[in-house]
């Protein structure tokens, strides 16, 4: 299937609108439409088949070491390779262009036990077409081989919706379209997407599944979101934290959706929380840094909209019976516990009391909690690589494995949140760890994830993703 230049610009501002483009589409309406893996168990072996993946890994010494993503995808590779399909695996590394898939090509090959070969320069940067040493080195491989296309990110065309706007598609939807349409003609025109983690707005992930003519869901990806991230929709109990402010916007919509009872924050989160609640109830307080406008380019600044954002929720969260617990202590910069910050001070973790504060609250959680209730964890709650700022992270790792032991279901976001498990607790102390923390936050948050609205609207086909 060919997509033309005018497809693809209404595809591309679709996917840019994110869920202004379909503001009625929940998660579960987006895994409704999008094919399993068993949908392609009648292709013929010698069927060339890409699978947008997991690669972005640093493979250790030994197996089992910087390989969990790599490792993820096995199944699904597995089921291609026994059914002699020609398998094109591909995707990034790290941010930089620079950056290569040599050692991670080595890793698959021998978590599948066959030769991966590497394919270089497989793109014609100046037409956006497939290279023809490419294409001819992928036609004269075997049934049943394995491939993987070199770093997708050291082609511009990978990272050309990255910041763009609806302003600027139709200015690159022409190569855009030239590069899908080739890819499919010239590599693969059935697409599998195993790449839980690639939630960015690369044009691997949202781009080439346009111009396929089938696209599913890999084995992994498709368990995580069929599993565990459905059982998320359902939390009673939240906590969020992190220096990131755009995260409230995925702690509102997943207030929105009505479940929760109970938001723990700490971090750049908290403070608006923090200011918020103050001004609502008439005990206003000082944020110190993070509220002055000489520091309005750094990451941990929250913007005054930010802050009505946040009495917004309030508001409504107090109406359906919320209850927001925020840091009523805060660890500064030298190492020192203050309960109020001055102008010139910044949190870098929270206090002893506040640490408090939160095992009481989660004892009242639990007292009510019905056994199954769900918690879900995201972020940590201050600079905890500095043992300084580690405190507050720590004594709260041990309430997970409390709230588990009283039979909640405890879901950890992936990211830090599981580094801070990995190094203060155990992974029997909650029932699942994701290993990617961006796309499930997008997928229970405020936007959905890029690539399953590109994946439903190729599903159906579509002539843009909603």
């Amino acid at each position: 299937m060919s997509i033309s230049t005018e497809q693809m610009v209404s595809w591309c501002e679709n996917l840019l609108a994110g869920r202004a483009a379909a503001p009625e589409l929940e998660l579960v309406d987006y895994l409704g439409a999008i094919p399993r893996l068993e949908s392609l168990s009648d292709l013929p072996s010698g069927t060339t088949v890409a699978i947008r993946g997991d690669v972005d890994a640093k493979p250790g010494a030994n197996i089992g070491e910087g390989d969990i993503r790599l490792r993820s995808m096995v199944e699904t590779l597995q089921f291609g390779f026994e059914r002699g399909w020609k398998l094109i695996v591909f995707g990034h590394i790290g941010r930089k262009p620079e950056g290569s898939l040599d050692k991670v090509a080595k890793r698959l090959g021998e978590l599948l036990q066959c030769d991966v070969p590497l394919v270089t320069d497989w793109l014609d940067e100046t037409t956006s077409t497939i290279a023809d040493s490419a294409a001819e080195q992928i036609q004269a491989a075997a049934p049943g081989s394995v491939l993987m296309l070199e770093n997708t990110r050291r082609y511009d065309i990978e990272r050309t919706l990255w910041k763009a706007t609806a302003g600027d598609v139709p200015k690159l939807a022409e190569n855009l379209a030239t590069f899908a349409n080739d890819f499919s003609k010239k590599i693969a025109n059935v697409y599998i997407h195993e790449a839980l983690s690639a939630g960015s707005m690369d044009a691997s992930s949202t781009v080439l599944p346009a111009a396929m003519d089938q696209v599913a869901m890999g084995r992994y990806e498709a368990s995580e979101f069929d599993g565990p991230m459905r059982q998320c929709l359902a939390t009673k109990l939240v906590v969020f934290s992190g220096l990131k402010i755009d995260k409230l916007d995925d702690l509102q919509a997943m207030i929105g959706r009505g479940t929760i009872r109970h938001v723990f924050t700490a971090g750049s989160l908290a403070m608006a929380l923090k200011k918020a609640i103050g001004e609502l109830d008439g005990n206003p307080c000082c944020l110190g840094l993070a509220e002055d406008p000489d520091h309005a380019d750094k990451p941990y600044f929250i913007p005054n909209e930010r802050i009505e954002q946040a009495k917004q929720m309030v508001r409504e969260g107090r109406s359906k019976g919320i209850e927001f617990v925020v840091p009523v202590d805060s660890v500064i910069e030298d190492g020192s516990v203050v309960d109020q910050l001055q102008p010139n001070q910044q949190q870098f973790d929270i206090g002893p009391k506040s640490s408090e504060l939160f095992e009481q609250r989660v004892g009242e959680f639990l007292a009510q909690a019905e056994p199954g209730s769900v918690a879900f964890h995201n972020g940590v709650f201050g600079m905890f690589e500095d043992p300084r700022f580690e405190g507050g992270t720590k004594r709260f790792t041990s309430q997970l494995k409390r709230m588990t032991d009283a039979g909640v279901e405890v879901y950890i976001g992936g990211g830090e949140g599981g580094k801070s498990l990995e190094k203060y607790g155990s992974a029997d102390w909650v029932k699942h760890v994701f290993t990617a923390g961006g796309t499930v936050l997008n997928a229970l948050g405020n936007e959905p994830v890029p690539y399953l609205a590109a994946l439903r609207a190729a599903a159906t086909r579509e002539s843009a993703p909603a």
